[in-house]
């Protein structure tokens, strides 16, 4: 990674934020940011990389909001040119950086994410404005996650700007910072799920998206008031991205049994569970707390036959008695046919209604453990016609075929 790519990927969210907050502009924000960049790519391999690269990252695009201001203010002839200038003035000196060059005022990363995360938004349109605003993640890479054409995706963030063009940038006190902090949780785990479960396509995972969502998670951890579900929820993503690099081998997907622990990063879920440890002593059960445990039972046993199953059956019974979730209650079954027998798992099936291919590929798995062939076979093939992922799909018909 260049020094460019680098000084965007980390420092993007917080450089956009302070643009928003001085100009209370999105688009007028976003579109002098971008175009500092541009002029770095053509300036800094020339001229040498400049001692503070935000630094001079942020003059440029000030510079540039300053310009279109100006011709912005000639041209409706509404103001004048002095009384433009004098308030731009008033309004950098109140958000910007220092003497010193250093970038300051955390919390106005904490005033973007929470305006794209703005209740007035679609989730996925706030999964996905926050993710081009806070994270600079391309557009392309966006609709790749959320499995739409470019253009698509596109013209939803465009519908989700013009949506907050008149959205307030004041950061809630109280219950509703906590209540918007929550929705932000909930969007970047939205976007993380959406990257390892992709329900179309031809990719197993896409282990790059769900970075960048656990990176969102990371940045909100930083300039959000501290809260034991924002760091559950950091563990939870931990544990299961540290599993990445062992759920494809040669393009097909490998499930959890069958991975080679030795590809899973050590180091990281040693971070999870040091994260995870003070919330099992001091928190409250809440999904993503539960949903962690689950993660950690998985991720600290040496071998998939040392995974205590019993325990997470337990676990995902208290975790649907919160949710009422029919995808909880699948992984349940999962639990409980480990733990007990195919048959208690194929009974928490019965009735349960959940649209897509994962039902009745369970059912499958727990028919074929049960010793009833014909009501397997039948079930992957129900599965299989249900499926849009083509790794998943070919997954599928591999185990269908090798039962006939």
């Amino acid at each position: 990674m260049n020094p460019l790519e680098t000084v965007m990927r980390d420092e993007w969210g917080r450089l956009l934020a302070l643009l928003a907050a001085q100009f209370r502009r999105l688009d007028l924000a976003e579109d002098s940011l971008a175009e500092a960049f541009e002029s770095a790519a053509r300036a800094w391999p020339a001229d040498g990389v400049p001692a503070n690269p935000p630094a001079w990252l942020l003059t440029a695009a000030r510079r540039r909001a300053l310009d279109r201001l100006r011709a912005e203010a000639v041209a409706a002839k509404s103001l004048p040119l002095l009384a433009v200038e004098a308030e731009i003035t008033a309004n950098a000196r109140r958000v910007l950086v220092d003497a010193s060059g250093e970038l300051g005022a955390v919390d106005e990363r904490l005033r973007l994410i929470l305006l794209c995360a703005h209740p007035s938004l679609p989730a996925e349109s706030a999964a996905a404005l926050t993710l081009r605003l806070v994270l600079g993640v391309p557009t392309a890479d966006i609709a790749r996650l959320f499995l739409v054409p470019t253009a698509t995706m596109a013209a939803r963030v465009t519908r989700a700007r013009k949506r907050l063009s008149g959205a307030r940038f004041d950061v809630p006190v109280g219950p509703a910072l906590q209540e918007r902090v929550e929705a932000v949780a909930d969007v970047a785990y939205l976007a993380f799920t959406a990257a390892y479960a992709p329900g179309s396509g031809s990719d197993v995972v896409r282990a790059a998206e769900a970075g960048e969502a656990l990176r969102l998670v990371q940045v909100l951890r930083e300039v959000a008031p501290a809260a034991y579900e924002l760091d559950a929820l950091l563990a939870l993503m931990m544990l299961q991205h540290a599993r990445r690099d062992a759920r494809v081998e040669d393009g097909r997907l490998v499930l959890l049994p069958d991975q080679d622990r030795s590809r899973w990063r050590m180091h990281e879920i040693a971070d999870a569970l040091t994260l995870l440890t003070p919330l099992i002593r001091d928190a409250p059960s809440t999904p993503y707390l539960l949903q962690a445990l689950i993660a950690a039972e998985h991720s600290t046993a040496l071998r998939a036959e040392h995974t205590d199953w019993g325990r997470i059956s337990e676990w995902y019974d208290e975790l649907e008695a919160l949710t009422g979730s029919p995808v909880v209650r699948l992984n349940r079954a999962v639990a409980v046919a480990e733990a007990e027998s195919p048959e208690a798992g194929l009974e928490l099936l019965d009735g349960l209604d959940l649209p897509g291919h994962r039902l009745p590929a369970v059912r499958a798995e727990l028919l074929v453990r049960a010793d009833r062939l014909p009501e397997a076979l039948a079930a992957y093939d129900t599965a299989i016609a249900a499926c849009d992922n083509a790794a998943e799909r070919a997954h599928l018909t591999r185990r269908s075929a090798s039962l006939r």
